[in-house]
């Protein structure tokens, strides 16, 4: 399937025709303004615009290469994920041997799984084989201080930011049938709708949100936000059931688990800033903190979205 295929490129015109909107309102209230005190909204705004700008080329480039180079690019997101994660955890010096077999061991394995395609490892990896390993090889180091503490933040780590994000390529793996070799629009699909709901939620909240949903852990987060973000990203997601193999009614229900996971995501990663007293997980990307930040939604919202596609269609 080439990234010339006419669905795809439509799709790809389309997000990048938002972009370009929004980056002409963004420079026009920046001008607006700019006489005036900086406005740390229209700053902000104008910060992830940048910012999607470089994310979408950079997904491009990956579609381009193959199905490797998306392969590739996602491990590479991991590693700055969990090097975010790990930065939070209590870790030891007794845990570093541990953790070089997390960043240079596991983490390349469990992506070799979803470039060969061997989804019976791939989906066990993780989640049995590295979780038994890790308290284990910390155990041997003899360093009992915290030590449930010190394990379960780690295998936490590896969940989300390896295991859980694996499954936007692995997507790629699936073995549809009428859709062969189109699988690169479903992982187009659950990104769209991740991060469009993000921004719509976003917007919302700002136009329109008075409410918080739980004011204690992300007071930014509101009713209204919520409800306008759900209820639009599922509109996107009916309107774009044409690069699915699902048709307009399935493409909204995936649509309303994809956005509801992605909004759950992001209160538990949320609920981990505030416990460790921070506003971003780092600021690897401008105007949206890092990396961890900025995939907090798809690392919750990319499994339920495999294991929901490859069991009904599959």
């Amino acid at each position: 399937m080439s990234i010339w295929d006419s669905e795809i490129a439509l799709l790809l015109s389309g997000v990048f025709s938002i972009l370009v909107v929004a980056s002409i309102i963004g420079g026009i209230l920046a001008y607006r303004y700019s006489g005036e005190k900086s406005n740390p909204t229209i700053d902000n705004l104008n910060a992830r615009i940048r910012a999607w700008w470089l994310m979408c080329i950079v997904c491009v480039l990956a579609v381009v290469i193959g199905n490797i180079g998306v392969v590739i690019l996602f491990a590479l997101i991991s590693f700055f994920a969990l090097r975010e994660f790990i930065t939070l955890a209590p870790t030891r010096r007794s845990d570093h041997e541990a953790l070089f077999w997390c960043f240079f061991i596991f983490l390349p394995l469990q992506y070799v799984l979803v470039g060969i395609q061997w989804y019976g490892m791939f989906s066990i990896f993780v989640p049995v084989f590295v979780f038994l390993f890790l308290p284990t090889r910390i155990a041997i180091a003899g360093d009992t201080y915290h030590f449930l503490e010190r394990t379960a933040k780690i295998q936490w780590g590896m969940l989300v930011t390896v295991f859980c994000l694996s499954h936007v390529p692995a997507l790629l793996m699936l073995d549809i049938k009428g859709y062969e070799g189109e699988n690169v629009k479903l992982l187009l699909f659950l990104i769209v709708v991740t991060q469009l709901s993000d921004v719509l939620q976003y917007v919302f909240g700002k136009l329109f949100g008075k409410r918080p949903i739980v004011p204690k852990l992300s007071p930014n987060k509101t009713i209204e936000g919520f409800l306008g973000g759900i209820l639009s990203s599922v509109l996107i997601g009916i309107c774009l059931y044409w690069v699915t193999p699902f048709n307009w009614w399935v493409a909204g229900l995936m649509s309303l688990a994809i956005t509801l996971m992605g909004f759950v995501g992001g209160l538990c990663m949320s609920a981990i800033k505030r416990d460790s007293g921070i506003k971003d997980f780092g600021a690897i990307i401008e105007g949206h903190g890092g990396m961890l930040d900025r995939i907090d939604s798809l690392c919750f919202a990319a499994p339920i979205f495999f294991h929901f596609t490859r069991y009904f269609y599959t």
